[in-house]
């Protein structure tokens, strides 16, 4: 059995048993009232209590779903992700090449997180504040971003070599939103970027190797 496999089934027998639709319906509030705290300002507007008044849930229950607002936010970019991801599905990107179409996936990902500055600031934050206690939740956020990819590419079984190339991509667009964030970096800057380590999928595509090595 793969090493990735063993992860994943040792993860599976320790899960969390899934939630009831009642529980599933209160932590969708409790999300929904933390991306708009954050929407309006930022990381500092999130504060628990608020979120368990907006959400309409006692505060000790709220802590029992997040135990602290870097587990909330890292959350619900895991929920900003997931529906992104919907929405990408429904318009796949229309690139010729899995690297064109990996690059106008993550721009049209980053361009949905500049239309909500202080959301996307606030999740950001949370990313680079998470410790440990927070991995679980963390590796849910890489494990959406590397599915998105995935689909960009249009691979279901991807190669070692492919998968690396996807995580380095990964770090690069998590590092421009951090550099744009901080306004050190323009929107024409980040595009360069994201097309530039996208060309990482041609060098790992089996295919493209072969091909060169013929040549």
């Amino acid at each position: 059995m793969p090493a990735e496999v063993k992860v994943e089934a040792k993860s599976a027998q320790f899960a969390s048993p899934p939630l009831t639709e009642r529980q599933e319906a209160r932590r969708r509030r409790i999300l929904h009232a933390s991306a708009q705290l954050a929407g309006r300002g930022g990381f500092d507007a999130v504060q628990m209590r608020e979120v368990a008044e907006s959400s309409q849930v006692a505060l000790g229950t709220l802590y029992r779903y997040f135990p602290s607002k870097v587990h909330l936010l890292v959350a619900t970019m895991q929920d900003q992700l997931d529906h992104m991801h919907g929405t990408l599905r429904k318009k796949p990107p229309a690139g010729e090449t899995a690297a064109e179409r990996v690059a106008e996936t993550l721009m049209r990902a980053f361009r949905a997180l500049q239309r909500e500055p202080h959301l996307a600031d606030a999740m950001v934050r949370a990313l680079t504040f998470a410790d440990r206690s927070v991995s679980p939740e963390v590796d849910q956020v890489s494990r959406q971003t590397t599915a998105i990819i995935l689909d960009a590419m249009g691979l279901d079984d991807p190669t070692p070599a492919q998968l690396s190339a996807v995580r380095v991509i990964e770090h690069t667009w998590h590092s421009a939103l951090i550099t744009w964030l901080s306004g050190r970096a323009s929107i024409a800057q980040v595009k360069v970027d994201i097309e530039t380590v996208c060309r990482l999928i041609d060098l790992t595509d089996p295919g493209e190797t072969a091909a060169a090595k013929r040549a």
